[in-house]
């Protein structure tokens, strides 16, 4: 059976005095970052709202690692949970231009690249051959992402192959999983580049609050166990 509560009383715990308290601090940090950011760089703000995106992936990243609980399995189930997760962030990693294959011509090296808060500062590591940009956003919500997908398949795993079977059955189960994936490739390419713009960030957000969303609270889960 779910472990879940119903979404009115998960959003019930979610909203409480001290979470409050905590998300107004974590905002009034995160916009004394943003002015820092523009204040004491050249950048100027040409998109305000891929600025937004950044935070809005960060933030729902925190609330998700803060206040999520998978549901408890044995150590079997755990370890096969976990490393579906974990291809999963890999493929999330790799197709959201996290990971990849580094430019040609281009010199090995670290370099940190200060895009807007969210996105950056970004730990960008050229080893040649590979090349990974971990902007905060992208990493914390690849790691979410994953998080919560481990929890679908703990809990669809304890309703036995029937339940499995059934996490990937149900539309708003499944989901998830190929929105997220669309979401890294809306998402992903040449990261430093399309910092200008913002270009693709705007869908890609939305898809990721709406996978975020539908792996929280899984529905119709239940009706196919």
């Amino acid at each position: 059976m779910s472990t879940n509560a119903p979404l009115t009383t998960d959003i019930d715990r979610l909203v409480t005095r001290r979470t409050l308290l905590v998300a107004a601090l974590v905002v009034n940090v995160e916009l004394a970052a943003v002015l820092a950011y523009f204040s004491l760089t050249t950048a100027s703000l040409t998109s305000p709202l891929f600025t937004l995106y950044g935070l809005i992936w960060v933030n729902l990243a925190l609330v998700v690692f803060a206040r999520y609980r998978p549901p408890t399995a044995d150590a079997r189930t755990r370890r096969r949970a976990l490393a579906v997760a974990v291809g999963y962030a890999l493929l999330l990693a790799v197709f959201g231009g996290v990971v990849g294959v580094a430019p040609p011509r281009t010199t090995p090296g670290v370099e940190i690249a200060l895009l807007p808060p969210g996105w950056g500062p970004a730990l960008v590591v050229n080893a040649g051959v590979a090349a990974a940009i971990l902007m905060p956003a992208k990493v914390l919500g690849y790691a979410a992402l994953a998080y919560l997908l481990y929890g679908a398949v703990v809990d669809a795993a304890g309703a036995g192959v029937a339940g499995a079977l059934g996490l990937f059955s149900c539309l708003s189960c499944s989901l998830p999983i190929l929105a997220g994936a669309v979401a890294s490739l809306l998402g992903g390419g040449a990261v430093v580049a399309a910092a200008v713009t913002g270009i693709g960030y705007g869908p890609s957000t939305l898809v990721f609050v709406v996978t975020v969303a539908l792996l929280w609270w899984r529905p119709g889960l239940d009706s196919v166990r």
